[in-house]
């Protein structure tokens, strides 16, 4: 007896995409990043936004190194309830770290600002100048 249905889930051409996406691109490429950024061409510069809540200002290191800069951040946390006795009644330790590196050619290194403000790190990354064609005049002799 045949199917009401023409292409069963198993054969249909849905399958066959998503087994070639799985091919090309491994489950740990199609993960979310360790946080997201949103980056704006602001014309003379860029404006890059990174969602870091529950970090404080302290927690971030911005390191650039051979044209990649790296946005760190590591927090640790430790909550502790007592009795009168100085017995536990509850111990909690919370940690977490996220590291993202971003390719920042064409960019002036020694120029970049940051902020950070309610949970978001703010970064204004200059453009380098285009270099500009210089013509000269050749005398002839």
């Amino acid at each position: 007896m045949y199917s009401l249905i023409p292409f069963s889930r198993t054969n249909s051409l849905n399958n066959l995409f998503d087994d070639f996406e799985r091919s090309f691109f491994p489950a740990e490429h199609r993960q979310m990043p360790a946080f997201r950024t949103d980056i704006k061409d602001e014309g003379d510069h860029y404006l890059m936004e990174a969602e870091l809540p529950g970090f404080n200002k302290e927690d971030i290191d911005l390191d650039v190194k051979d044209g990649m800069l790296t946005v760190s951040a590591h927090h640790e946390e430790t909550v502790e309830n007592k009795d009168d006795a100085g017995k536990y009644i509850c111990r909690e330790r919370r940690s977490g770290s996220y590291s993202r590196s971003f390719d920042i050619t064409g960019i002036q290194e020694d120029a970049i600002g940051a902020s950070y403000e309610n949970g978001v790190l703010k970064l204004t990354l200059p453009k380098l100048a285009e270099i500009q064609p210089q013509s000269r005049k050749i005398a002839i002799q």
